[in-house]
C-alpha cells in the first residue's frame, strides 16, 4: 500500500482533480522540449525536437560571411570576444496527444504513490504545459475495456476535460490483476494513429507491463510521422525483491509465506531489467524517446529532469 504523499502532487492509490490542477504551477517553468541529457531517459536515444509557432530562438554559433549582422548575438559576443550569430527554427502548431494508462497492473504502489496516480500526475503536466504553450491537447484514456477519447482542443477547458477523465478512470481501479479481454500494448500502439495527426507530439505514459516484440511495428509507424515519447512508469519493488529474509505474498484473498532463495531474487531482478531493455530497444529502433519513470521521484524533479525549463532555452548552453 502507498504511504501518504502530502506535498500536493496526490496522495496514495487514487488522484483527484484538485491534485492535478496543483500542478499547474510547473508550467510557468517548463516547455516540452526534451533534454539532451536527462537521468530519466535511456542512454543513446534521440532527443524530441519539439516546437511550438513563429520564428524561435535554436542556439547560436560563430559568425560566418555572409550571416545577417542583425542576428548577432551581442551578450555571447561580449563574454565570450568571439563573434556568435543567433539561429531561429520556424516553428509550426504541433497538436500534443496524450496517451494515459490505467489499465489494473497500473494500481500498485510501494512508495508514495502507485503507478496509476503517478501516470496520471505526469499526464497533468504536460497538458498544463501545452496549454501555456497554446497548442492543442488531445488524450487517449486506457482501462482494461474501456478507452476514453477526448479531441484535441486548446484552453484551460481542455485541460479541465482531460483531468476529470483521467479522474474518473484512476478511481474505476480496486485491483492490479487484469480482467480477461483486457486491452493490450499492441492494440494501443495501433489505435493512437487512429488520433494522432502527422506532426503531432504524442506522449505515452504506461508501465508497459505487456509490451513484446509485436510492439515496435505500430511504434515505428506511429514514430514515423509523429514525436513520440514513451513513460515506462516502475515502482521500485519491481526492481528487486525487499531484503527481507521472509517475504508475504497474496492474491486478494489467500496469504502466503516465502523465502526467496539469492537465485530467486536475481532471476527477479534480472526479468526487469530484460524487460525494459526491450523496450528501450524497440523505442530506438523506432526513433522514440524512452523515459524512465520512477514513481519513488517527485513527479516534479522528474519532469524539470526531462523537459527543458523556459529560462535556459534562450541561454547558450542550457539545455546541457
Amino acid at each position: 500500500m502507498a504511504n501518504q504523499h502530502t506535498n500536493g502532487q496526490g496522495a496514495g492509490a487514487y488522484v483527484s482533480v484538485d491534485d492535478l490542477l496543483q500542478l499547474r504551477y510547473l508550467s510557468r517553468d517548463l516547455t516540452l522540449e526534451n533534454r539532451k541529457k536527462s537521468s530519466a531517459a535511456g542512454d543513446g536515444d534521440s532527443r524530441t525536437h519539439f516546437r511550438g509557432r513563429g520564428m524561435e530562438f535554436a542556439e547560436v554559433r560563430p559568425y560566418q560571411p555572409g550571416d545577417d549582422i542583425r542576428n548577432i548575438d551581442w551578450r555571447v559576443t561580449a563574454r565570450t570576444t568571439e563573434t556568435f550569430t543567433k539561429l531561429f527554427q520556424e516553428e509550426r502548431e504541433r497538436p500534443v496527444f496524450i496517451v494515459v494508462d490505467q489499465r489494473s497492473p497500473m494500481f500498485f504502489g510501494s512508495v508514495n504513490v502507485f503507478k496509476s496516480v503517478y501516470a496520471a500526475q505526469i499526464a497533468g503536466v504536460i497538458a498544463w504545459v501545452a496549454m501555456q504553450n497554446n497548442d492543442r491537447i488531445g488524450a487517449l484514456l486506457f482501462a482494461d475495456d474501456q478507452q476514453k477519447d477526448l479531441r484535441a482542443r486548446r484552453g484551460k477547458h481542455a485541460v479541465l476535460a482531460l483531468l476529470n477523465q483521467l479522474q474518473e478512470f484512476n478511481h474505476r481501479l480496486s485491483s492490479p490483476q487484469p480482467r480477461a479481454g483486457t486491452t493490450q500494448s499492441y492494440e494501443i500502439f495501433t489505435d493512437i494513429r487512429r488520433v494522432a495527426k502527422p506532426g503531432s507530439a504524442v506522449f505515452v505514459i504506461s508501465d508497459c507491463h505487456d509490451f513484446d516484440e509485436s510492439c515496435e511495428k505500430p511504434l515505428a509507424q506511429l514514430a514515423r510521422h509523429t514525436d513520440v515519447t514513451l513513460f515506462q512508469v516502475f515502482d521500485p519493488l519491481e526492481t528487486a525483491l525487499p531484503t527481507a529474509s521472509q517475504l508475504t505474498v497474496s492474491n486478494g484473498e489467500d496469504r502466503l509465506g516465502i523465502t526467496p532463495s539469492s537465485q530467486f531474487r536475481q532471476a527477479f531482478a534480472s526479468q526487469f531489467h530484460a524487460h525494459q531493455e526491450l523496450v528501450q530497444t524497440s523505442c530506438r529502433n523506432s526513433g522514440t524517446r524512452f523515459i524512465r519513470a520512477n514513481i519513488g521521484t517527485q513527479v516534479d524533479i522528474l519532469m524539470r529532469d526531462i523537459f527543458v525549463g523556459r529560462r535556459s532555452r534562450s541561454t547558450p548552453g542550457g539545455h546541457a
